[in-house]
């Protein structure tokens, strides 16, 4: 290449030169101008720049080569994890994502040429870390201050990606990559206790719940869970019993489970199963085989506290009893598709990332809103529907009368063999179904897909008080619950039971309190005694005297003055 004027010719001489050309053939002759002092200068110039890029386009080619070279596998910022594998991509970040996943699929398309793995700079603010291009190498920064956790729904199951302080990136753009495995490091661990004893509206302690997220360890061999806090060392551990009840004459009912805090993963047992759903961890010791309990101190709160996954939990049994799964089993399966872990016998260190020791409760057969109890605000209509769907009943509403003149309300009567027995269910009956009802009369017992069948046909329930009314939560909503309250001020008991809780289901709720001259007591004791001039006072003396006393008694209804009873029943059957 050359320049245009060379070295050693003057102006001048390239002017003459220029007049000395003559036109061929006669044309006439061009008129040609000796270029001016500043057009030769950008000449000049122009030749230069030329010359220097002509310099410099082979650098920047093997640069702009080396910067479009694949990316690797994954990257990871200060603020954010990304993945990159063929066309998905999973981040925190949905912009920063994107613009990730454009630029590795412009590559992939041919839009980038070939050649080894180069560095990716990470997004503005963050650290520069080291990458791998292998999918199961770790990464970590040597500041462990800001963890987080890559999803095992990603496709890379147990791996995590930790990550300096936000900060400057430094000057240098290059990066070293190592191909060898690096630690994994692990979530921030975290742990919370809600441990209130009482709070408003609620009759007696609740019982304490603990949740825990991060590297937490399920040991059921010893009874324990472990959480891998090495930033609070000085945590403590706590025993819980993962009963839905809390009252201190289950202490010897319910297996405690201990919570311990580890410094580092040396002091915690080794993972043998790893799981990539949360573990809930309860026990069905304490009261349950009482259908009120088992429903108030397991079921519903189970419900409460897991039915959010969608069947993605795994539930952890305490005191296993292979026949109340059974019983239960169309309920705990739509609440959780995993088999159930018994953990008074299984042997293995589980794995989870979080973990629930004890489970959310309300009032019994209570369901309400609560900024922490019940975050997605479920309801017991919620929870009705729900066991609707579990034991197949399709009835939603009752039978409306008129609707089908020949057809009558069916009626269903549970019966008692122990204390509270109807003492004239027979006339009881008779008087029902001479006021137009379908009467049946059965014990609460039996298969429960059948007897809850049983109860989705009635469009009244009839019982005294006691578990055999906690069978209203398979009624049909707007069906009518007729509770026979016994003698000795039960109302709050009667109310508070089954009375508020049929009313949260939908339910028509009637109450019939009998009189001393009803109750067996009469026999019992004088009309002088306590029993009846001040009910208050054997309350006072605690649950085991009410419950040796007015609990024992049974009733023989004054058909009189309970035929009104039945006539509301069948007053709220035509609304």
């Amino acid at each position: 290449m050359a320049f245009l004027v060379q070295h050693g010719k003057s102006r001048g001489t390239v002017a003459a030169a220029a007049r000395e050309r003559k036109p061929r053939h006669g044309a006439k002759a061009a008129v040609t101008r000796s270029p001016g002092k500043p057009e030769l200068g950008r000449r000049h110039l122009a030749g230069r720049l030329l010359l220097a890029a002509c310099l410099v386009a082979p650098v920047l080619c093997i640069c702009a080569a080396r910067l479009l070279s694949p990316l690797p596998s994954r990257v990871s910022s200060g603020d954010g994890v990304y993945l990159a594998e063929e066309k998905h991509v999973s981040s925190e970040d949905a912009e920063g994502a994107g613009a990730l996943n454009s630029f590795h699929q412009g590559i992939v398309d041919g839009h980038g040429p070939p050649g080894p793995i180069s560095p990716v700079p990470a997004r503005f603010g963050a650290d520069l870390v080291r990458i791998s291009p292998e999918l199961d190498t770790q990464v970590k920064n040597s500041n462990d201050e800001n963890r987080t956790v890559v999803s095992n729904e990603s496709g890379i199951e147990g791996k995590t990606i930790s990550s300096g302080k936000s900060g400057s990136p430094p000057e240098t753009s290059s990066m070293d990559f190592q191909q060898s495995d690096i630690e994994v490091s692990k979530p921030m661990s975290k742990i919370y206790c809600d441990d209130k004893s009482k709070d408003e509206g609620f009759p007696y302690a609740r019982p304490i719940i603990c949740q825990m997220s991060g590297d937490v360890r399920v040991s059921p061999g010893s009874s324990s869970v472990s959480i891998i806090m090495p930033m609070q060392q000085g945590v403590e551990g706590r025993r819980v019993r993962p009963y839905a009840r809390r009252d201190d004459s289950l202490l010897p009912l319910v297996t405690e489970v201990d919570i311990r805090a580890s410094a580092s993963e040396n002091d915690a047992p080794k993972c043998s199963v790893s799981h990539d759903v949360p573990a809930v961890i309860f026990s069905i010791g304490g009261y349950t085989g009482n259908f009120f309990h088992d429903m108030s101190d397991v079921l519903i709160p189970l419900y409460l506290t897991s039915f959010r996954f969608k069947g993605r939990v795994k539930f952890f049994i305490t005191n296993y009893k292979q026949w109340w799964i059974q019983k239960y089993k169309p309920m705990l399966r739509r609440l959780s598709h995993y088999d159930i872990i018994d953990f008074d016998s299984n042997k293995d260190v589980h794995c989870f990332e979080q973990v629930m020791v004890g489970l959310f409760r309300d009032r019994d057969l209570i369901l309400q809103p609560h900024p922490t109890r019940n975050l997605k605000g479920y309801s017991m209509l919620d929870f009705t529907r729900f066991l609707r769907h579990s034991y197949g009943l399709k009835r939603a509403r009752p039978l409306v009368l008129g609707e089908e003149p020949s057809k009558k309300p069916k009626m269903l009567v549970i019966s008692r063999r122990g204390t509270r027995k109807i003492l004239n269910l027979r006339q009881v009956v008779a008087i029902s179904r001479a006021l137009g009802f379908d009467v049946t009369i059965s014990e609460a017992r039996g298969n429960l897909k059948r007897f809850a069948a049983m109860v989705n046909s009635c469009d009244v329930l009839l019982a005294v008080h006691g578990a055999g009314l906690t069978n209203q939560i398979f009624l049909p909503a707007q069906a009518v619950v007729i509770q026979i309250v016994p003698w000795g001020k039960m109302d709050w008991m009667a109310t508070n039971f089954y009375g508020e809780p049929a009313r949260g289901m939908n339910l028509r709720y009637l109450e019939y309190h009998i009189s001393e001259q009803e109750s067996s007591l009469a026999q019992r004791y004088p009309r002088d005694h306590m029993v009846f001039k001040d009910p208050m006072a054997i309350h006072g003396q605690g649950w085991n005297v009410l419950a040796d006393i007015f609990m024992t008694q049974d009733v023989k209804l004054n058909l009189r003055r309970f035929r009104p009873t039945l006539l509301q029943a069948l007053d709220l059957l035509q609304l």
